[in-house]
């Protein structure tokens, strides 16, 4: 029989909970001080284990290995048993157990003891992910006695686990996971100043892994996963890189955050699933809440920023590779830091004005005019977006896991969108009521769509933004091009064109095609320069007759995708606009090269 004692919260843990208002707090610590039998099966059947140590100078360093099911194995006891290849070269985790140096070396019981270890065994193609930690018991490294050969370096690790907790499987994107060389690795650089191209491998990121301790008492390793892109990277005023990630919605235990609370150091790995490639990283650690936090990652409650302090960037340095299979469905979008962010607002500034739906306009099924009043009047500039804030109408509250909505966990309910009316139509200098053209594509929207003006919905308003705008220069016609309701920008910005030197293609799904003849109807200046791009459309015979409109008021109409060659016309400027999905973009901007090439987020 075996006796488990419940472990309290530590100081940093409660501090972080008062804080954020967890309950967690009064619930106690679910953590078992032993070997779960739910972890010992995760273990055997999980192909990865990344795992966390202090060096001497107490910096958290994390790494990662395995590659297949069944290296890392319980013996029990509450001890674990460890086999499998490493990079016994670069791999800061082996270096700071071993410090063999490229030769065999073994654990030296004296010069470990009490030393603490972490480890985050976890599958990623079930989703499934446990916590451990404890101390090093044994181990040996064996180095291949010809240095070239193809065979790996193994070690061999015993490690007696104090704590084990299970972890719910948000964020995670399932990955099929194969073992892969490290023989050929290279140090590509060892410099705290992240390269160019370590930097790329954070901004693909999709998962990474953190190490922290509370002092030389405790310590944790577990996961950060999201879109790719989600980790973002700066410099701070000495040069030095920072890293910086927002943090999701969890199960509010704040075990991470607790450490950094009282020991602001952490240790990162990002494995390059596709190459092999990795980023060892440690550094000081600074965790923003509340207001502060969205001072740096816009629309975040919660974020982390690293300053990195040693790295080491190693080329196929990871005994495995990872096939993507499906990202997890938990994904909020991506949050740009505030320097990078296109569309940004102070999300924590209490509202001053509001706005009430006057008018929904149905143009397609799944497009509608909206006409709002502003309580308030306030000028806004043509090509401006307006951010408004649905939290009180749809936010339900904290939940741990919402399988039916995930991305709601993380949503704060604020969208921006561009306004579609011209500004000054009242004559006034200031403007009491605006429209914008919308899209149903989410949770805010089709509650956008279920209102009526009798409803009175009234919602606050963090204030116009932006300063995208169509400057029309001497060197030859405007080129603009629009995906969908990517025409938005250029309606607000109409009344300030010559359309005698502005050029539209517009591209757009045959189902949307009565948004194109509305707003040709609204602006027929636009009809002569505008060549429209109709897609799936399966019976041109009845697109016809759908779009007699379009051809009676003289739109050049094509029943096909854009392609390059359509927009290869001498007469253009050198300077193109573009309102677009992310995919066309991407093919636009490869299509437009060497042109200046100015874009409207298509995010909301």
């Amino acid at each position: 029989m075996s006796v488990q004692i419940a472990m309290p919260w530590h100081d940093g843990e409660l501090q972080v909970q008062e804080k954020l208002r967890s309950p967690r707090k009064s619930e106690g610590n679910p953590t078992i001080t032993a070997l779960s039998q739910q972890a010992a099966f995760t273990l055997q059947n999980a192909p990865l284990l990344a795992i966390g140590i202090l060096d001497d100078k107490g910096q958290p360093w994390t790494t990662v290995w395995g590659g297949e099911t069944g290296f890392a194995r319980p013996l029990g006891g509450s001890m674990i048993g460890i086999k499998t290849p490493v990079d016994d070269k670069h791999d800061p985790v082996v270096d700071i157990m071993f410090h063999h140096h490229g030769e065999d070396a073994t654990l030296n019981p004296q010069q470990v003891a009490g030393k603490l270890m972490a480890g985050l065994t976890i599958n990623l193609d079930t989703r499934k992910r446990v916590k451990l930690a404890g101390k090093a018991v044994a181990g040996a490294v064996a180095v291949p006695e010809d240095s070239n050969a193809s065979a790996d370096a193994q070690v061999q690790l015993v490690t007696h686990i104090d704590q084990s907790m299970g972890n719910c499987p948000k964020y995670l994107n399932r990955k099929n996971i194969q073992p892969a060389h490290t023989r050929s690795s290279e140090l590509l650089s060892n410099a705290p100043a992240l390269t160019d191209d370590a930097v790329k491998l954070v901004h693909k990121t999709d998962l990474f892994f953190v190490s922290s301790s509370q002092t030389n008492v405790d310590m944790d390793t577990n996961h950060r996963g999201g879109p790719a892109g989600f980790v973002r990277v700066s410099k701070a005023m000495d040069g030095s890189s920072v890293i910086v990630w927002p943090e999701y919605s969890g199960n509010r235990m704040y075990q991470t955050l607790g450490n950094l609370e009282v020991t602001p150091l952490a240790g990162l790995v990002f494995p390059d699933f596709d190459t092999g490639d990795v980023l060892y990283v440690t550094g000081k650690t600074e965790t923003f809440f509340g207001k502060d936090a969205n001072r740096v990652i816009p629309r975040s409650n919660l974020a982390v920023k690293l300053t990195v302090t040693a790295a080491r960037f190693v080329r196929q340095g990871l005994p495995f590779r990872g096939e993507p299979v499906e990202p997890s469905p938990y994904n909020p979008r991506v949050r740009p830091l505030a320097e990078e962010a296109e569309r940004g607002f102070d999300k924590d500034k209490a509202a001053t004005n509001s706005v009430k739906l006057l008018e929904q306009t149905p143009i397609t099924p799944s497009i509608s005019r909206f006409k709002f009043s502003l309580n308030n009047p306030v000028a806004y500039v043509a090509g401006q977006w307006v951010a408004l804030d649905f939290s009180d109408e749809l936010d339900p509250g904290y939940r741990h896991m919402q399988d039916d909505d995930p991305t709601s966990l993380n949503d704060d309910y604020v969208r921006t969108f561009t306004v579609s009316s011209p500004p000054g139509q009242s004559g006034k200098s200031s403007d009491d009521n605006f429209e914008c053209t919308v899209k149903s594509v989410g949770n805010v929207t089709k509650y956008m769509f279920q209102q009526h003006a009798r409803h009175g919905l009234e919602i606050p308003m963090l204030g116009f933004g932006g300063d995208f705008k169509i400057e029309q220069k001497d060197d030859g016609i405007t080129p603009f091009v629009a995906g969908g309701v990517g025409i938005t920008p250029v309606l607000g910005c109409l009344p300030t064109l010559d359309m005698k030197r502005f050029k539209l293609f517009w591209t757009l799904h045959i189902s949307d095609v009565n948004l194109a003849i509305d707003t040709i109807e609204r602006s027929p200046s636009l009809a002569a320069g505008v060549d429209i791009y109709l897609t799936g459309v399966k019976d041109e015979v009845k697109a016809r007759e759908d779009t007699v409109a379009l051809l009676t008021a003289g739109v050049k109409t094509s029943f096909r995708r854009l392609t390059r060659t359509d927009l290869e016309q001498e007469e253009l400027s050198n300077t193109w606009y573009m309102c677009v999905g992310p995919q066309l973009q991407k093919t636009l901007l490869e299509w437009l090269n060497g042109k200046e090439v100015i874009y409207e987020s298509f995010d909301f």
